[in-house]
């Protein structure tokens, strides 16, 4: 096992890869990660749809939703909200913080390209037909309630998933087996899930899915905008920022690279 101040060294030296590596090959890497994440997102509606209590159903979503994470942990992926953490080598010099911007902007983009593209096809494979079309339902209902969560509700929700998110990804790096490392990343994910925080990446897919499937399948009464993804996806994207850089990132850089380096106070 790798402890967290051998962890934190290996991270502050992979951010020269994943800055500098061609932009090309980081834009399909996070069009992956946001495929994988939406294949998740998409299980865990699938298992979770019809079942009663809603906490049961939940405990069921967070169990099948990880398998999206170990994905991009294992298979190789660029994802968002785990490349936040590449704060760390921007406060131990070891990368630029533009380049660390520059990073997230291309991985963004390419996480919601995979995971609008696994939408389209949820919807035009109509695999949202299942269980009578109540799946469809289920889907435009909870894209419709993360579309009207308000703003500082979606951004606390946003910080509180990315501590869980980013803990799961520095766990998984603590093992040196691929069992120990999904068994690593699978609890914290599965706490966020059953806690019902707030995921950029996931709501990529979350709410698209749901903005074409009331058409798709010709529901009436919704009203899932634009304007409500992105009124969703900007604090959520904020607090995931928060949460993974700063509070992690920065808090882990505080209490391990920093007295490393000589900085620590006398």
């Amino acid at each position: 096992m790798h402890l967290p101040s051998e962890i934190i060294k290996m991270y502050s030296l992979m951010g020269s890869t994943k800055v500098y590596q061609p932009v090309f090959k980081s834009f399909i890497l996070a069009i992956f990660a946001g495929a994988f994440i939406a294949l998740g997102a998409l299980g865990s509606q699938i298992i979770s749809c019809g079942v009663v209590p809603v906490a049961f159903g939940r405990a069921l979503s967070g169990i099948i939703f990880p398998i999206g994470l170990a994905m991009v942990v294992i298979a190789g992926g660029e994802l968002f909200t785990g490349n936040c953490l590449l704060f760390i080598p921007v406060l131990d010099k070891q990368i630029s913080l533009m380049d660390f911007v520059k990073n997230l902007a291309i991985v963004y983009v390419g996480n919601l390209v995979g995971s609008i593209f696994i939408a389209v096809l949820a919807n035009y494979g109509h695999i949202l037909s299942l269980y009578s079309n109540d799946l469809a339902r289920s889907v435009v209902a909870t894209a419709t309630l993360k579309a009207n969560i308000p703003f500082i509700d979606a951004f606390v929700k946003g910080i509180l998933c990315n501590i869980l998110v980013c803990i799961a990804v520095w766990a998984s790096q603590a093992a040196e087996e691929l069992s120990g490392r999904i068994i690593a990343l699978f609890l914290p994910i599965f706490l966020f899930i059953v806690c019902g925080f707030e995921h950029s990446v996931a709501n990529m897919y979350f709410i698209p899915c749901g903005m074409l499937a009331q058409y798709v399948y010709g529901f009436t009464g919704y009203n899932i905008t634009i304007f409500g993804f992105l009124w969703n996806l900007l604090p959520v994207t904020l607090g995931n920022l928060v949460g993974g850089s700063l509070l992690v990132g920065g808090g882990y850089y505080l209490a391990y690279l920093r007295s490393m380096r000589g900085y620590e106070d006398d």
